[in-house]
């Protein structure tokens, strides 16, 4: 087995494997969606070079996971002016989709609304709180 492999289980995510881990997957999914996701990172050592990605832009960083018992991709979205959400979704291209939606501006109740596996949203303080 290969450390890619044996880091993403390949029974969980082949693609994956085959990909070389999670930033390369979401580089190609972001060129298939057509989404502008900004710049994509990966830690440079150990397993989280291949099953943590970080989608960074001005507006601040998207994080995303992989889920270790069943194929799932976490997402985090950390904005730069302190606002935060997060939310599970099975559907890579769905993750794209948020990046650049995020990126072109979306606030988080539109990407609430649009992308309904964000379940726990928060804004900065003093700006009001919108909860699941």
């Amino acid at each position: 087995m290969t450390d890619v492999s044996t880091a993403l289980g390949v029974r969980l995510y082949p693609d994956l494997v085959e990909l070389g881990g999670l930033a390369s997957a979401l580089a190609l999914a972001a060129t298939r969606c057509q989404a502008d996701v900004g710049r994509i990172s990966a830690p440079e050592q150990g397993r989280g070079r291949f099953t943590c990605a970080e989608l960074r832009s001005d507006r601040g960083t998207v994080c995303v996971g992989l889920g270790a018992q069943a194929r799932y991709f976490m997402v985090d979205i950390a904005g730069a002016d302190g606002c935060r959400a997060d939310g599970d979704t099975t559907d890579l291209d769905q993750v794209v989709r948020i990046a650049d939606a995020w990126r072109g501006g979306a606030s988080l109740g539109e990407l609430r609304a649009r992308f309904p596996f964000l379940d726990h949203v928060s804004e900065p303080v003093g700006e009001g709180v919108a909860r699941a």
